[in-house]
C-alpha cells in the first residue's frame, strides 16, 4: 500500500491544507457520547416510568407514570438517532478518505504505465542507424 510514501505525506498536507477539523476531538466525539448515553438513560427511564404505572392503583399515578415512559423512549430514540448520526458521519469520513487514496493510487498507476508504454512507442519508432 505504501508504495509511495512522498505521496503519503503530500497527501497529510493537502488535509491540513483544507483545515477540517479533527473528528476523534470536540463536538462530533461528544455528541456520539451522548446519543449513546441518552439511549441508556433513556432505556432506563421508560423501565422506571413502566414500573411505577403498574406499581398503583391511583389513575393518575399511572398517568405520570406513562407520561415518564414515554419521555424515557423519546430520550431513546433521539439518543439511538445521535448515536447513527455521527457513526456513519465517522464511518463515511473514513470511506471517504480511502477513496481518495485509493483513486490518487490508482492515477499515479495509470500514469506510470501510460509513461512506460510511451517510452516503449518511442524506441520502437526510432530509426535504425
Amino acid at each position: 500500500m505504501l508504495d509511495h510514501p512522498d505521496r503519503v505525506e503530500q497527501f497529510k498536507t493537502e488535509i491540513s491544507e483544507m483545515k477540517l477539523p479533527d473528528p476523534s476531538s470536540g463536538r462530533d466525539r461528544l455528541l456520539l457520547r451522548g446519543g449513546a448515553v441518552l439511549m441508556a438513560a433513556g432505556i432506563i427511564v421508560a423501565a422506571v416510568g413502566y414500573s411505577l404505572s403498574h406499581g398503583t392503583t391511583n389513575v393518575l399515578q399511572q398517568n405520570d407514570a406513562q407520561v415518564v415512559a414515554i419521555i424515557g423512549l423519546t430520550l431513546s430514540v433521539v439518543g439511538g438517532a445521535l448515536f447513527v448520526r455521527y457513526s456513519i458521519a465517522h464511518f463515511l469520513r473514513f470511506w471517504l478518505a480511502r477513496l481518495s487514496w485509493e483513486q490518487q493510487a490508482q492515477t499515479d498507476r495509470l500514469i506510470e504505465a501510460l509513461g512506460a508504454r510511451d517510452q516503449t512507442a518511442s524506441r520502437t519508432n526510432e530509426p535504425a542507424a
